[in-house]
């Protein structure tokens, strides 16, 4: 029998206008690997930011081996056993590895011999690292590597993993499980957050299911459907996408030979892209982050101009058009980055939905704005898409990541584009809402938009997309028919071996 590793007893804790965590209580045992499942806003991130010492809860306690457990900091975690590895990586770019490592340490050894320690641990767990190699030159895997070896250099008891495959091709998720369980074989406790529930299902051994801040399920994944727990989640019938005939209509959407510089010093540039995206069709284009996506869509949405020639929207030519003169004329882009690109963290939900919809909503007269009318058309956002706010007068940092982007995504897709350019659009978001953005992307297509989806999600491009093209090291594959493609070729592809689809 394995001993109990953490005791969570009725955890509770508030924010204005809701609970995000109600007498939460659970166990961790040693060498478990445990998953924490929930809706986006069903409280899993103020939980894990408790137990690691980034909020203090307002009721409740904890117990690490049966002592009172209540960190103020997460160098008070650190130092009892706890790590944690974010979905967003917390590592600077022009620094190496082993100071980026060092930075993260309070009592930090020699160089040399830290050195030593990374290649050492680094190796011993499968996720071999050079300690002097710059951050920015590292692919996505390697830079998860470097966050999971700090924590390992700890010698933590309990590492809390937040969405560790978001970022990974399929080969790398499956270096990512080995190491897991590793560490599981010698008794780390893992507390695993993913929304992908096969993951869940082939490497946990118990789940936890929060809804609305309370625990309201637990159970033994490999005993449980991905269906299963996502109706665990939501309380109810999960409703799936259906299959729907394609019948490609005209050309709206022409790359040529685009090439744009990335101003990133650590980003990709992209060089000869080229594609026809039609009336109807849901283009998805896969890739591991890094490889150019950010740059593609700064090229359609208009952020960043391009030579003549190179994009055209029915064909008109739109290359050194600006943001708002492309949506006036029905090209439209969501960003990858939902808090300070897609949305202004402080700013309302009502103002957020004004940034983008002012002229394709008619949302000004003379000069002035509706107010009323903009007020009903974030509401129309928010009652459509199932956003979880108390109203659209809440800033856009109080929703949660998931319920941010359905806001975003249903702000875009409420405003009839003619082509929709949307980065990650399910990242981050729970089963049910990736069903209900992915379903409300193909009902655009099929009322005649063309759509463009970059994903690293493969899941999301076998359940959804027409056609595929992948983006690696900045060029782009041939565009193909998505059916009859399996995992493992797109996982290669995707690592840089265009030629996969260039003999396909």
């Amino acid at each position: 029998m394995r001993k109990t590793l953490l005791e969570i007893k009725g955890l509770s804790k508030s924010y204005p206008g809701v609970k995000a965590n109600d007498n939460v209580s659970f166990t961790i045992q040693e060498g478990e690997i445990h998953a924490l499942l929930g809706e986006n806003g069903a409280g899993k991130s103020t939980l894990v930011k408790m137990i690691y010492g980034l909020v203090h809860p307002d009721e409740g306690d904890m117990l690490l081996h049966g002592e009172h457990y209540m960190p103020h900091k997460p160098s008070e975690a650190r130092n009892l056993g706890v790590g944690m590895v974010f979905q967003h990586f917390s590592l600077f770019e022009a620094l190496n590895v082993a100071e980026n490592i060092t930075l993260g340490m309070e009592h930090a050894p020699p160089r040399a011999e830290l050195n030593e320690k990374i290649i050492e641990v680094s190796n011993a767990y499968g996720l071999p690292l050079d300690p002097n190699r710059l951050i920015g030159d590292l692919s996505v895997g390697e830079r998860q590597r470097v966050e999971i070896v700090r924590c390992l250099l700890q010698n933590p008891q309990l590492l809390i993993m937040d969405e560790p495959t978001s970022v990974l091709t399929p080969q790398e998720v499956d270096t990512l499980f080995l190491t897991l369980r590793k560490l599981s074989s010698e008794g780390v406790a893992i507390l695993y957050i993913s929304h992908k529930l096969d993951e869940i299902k082939s490497l946990c051994d118990h789940a936890t299911v929060l809804r609305m801040g309370k625990v309201v399920d637990t159970c033994i994944p490999a005993e449980e459907t991905a269906r299963s727990m996502a109706e665990m989640m939501i309380g109810g019938e999960l409703s799936m996408p259906t299959a729907r005939e394609f019948t490609p209509g005209k050309t709206l959407l022409h790359l040529e030979s685009l090439s744009l510089e990335s101003l990133d010093p650590f980003g990709t540039s992209l060089t000869n892209v080229s594609l026809e995206l039609r009336a109807g069709e849901v283009m998805g284009v896969a890739g591991v982050a890094g490889n150019g996506q950010d740059e593609l869509l700064l090229a359609l949405s208009g952020e960043r101009p391009t030579d003549a020639g190179m994009v055209k929207l029915s064909g008109v030519e739109v290359g050194g058009m600006g943001p708002t003169t492309r949506r006036a004329l029905g090209l439209l882009a969501a960003p990858e980055e939902r808090l300070g690109h897609a949305a202004a963290p402080d700013m309302s939900l009502k103002e957020n939905a004004y940034l983008s919809a002012r002229v394709r909503q008619g949302l000004t007269k003379s000069g002035f704005t509706l107010f009323g009318k903009r007020d009903d058309f974030a509401r129309d956002i928010v009652e459509q898409f199932d956003v979880r706010t108390p109203g659209i007068d809440n800033a856009a940092r109080s929703l949660s990541g998931g319920n941010l982007q359905k806001f975003v995504i249903g702000r875009e897709v409420l405003q009839k584009p003619t082509v929709l350019v949307v980065n990650q659009p399910t990242w981050g978001v729970d089963a049910a809402a990736a069903a209900d953005i992915r379903e409300a992307l193909r009902a655009l297509a099929a009322e005649g938009a063309a759509v463009l989806v970059i994903s690293q999600d493969l899941d999301e491009l076998m359940e959804m997309f027409d056609t595929f093209a992948v983006l690696a090291e900045g060029a782009m594959s041939k565009p193909r028919p998505a059916a009859g493609m399996s995992i493992e070729e797109i996982g290669l592809m995707m690592g840089g071996n265009l030629e996969e689809s260039a003999n396909a």
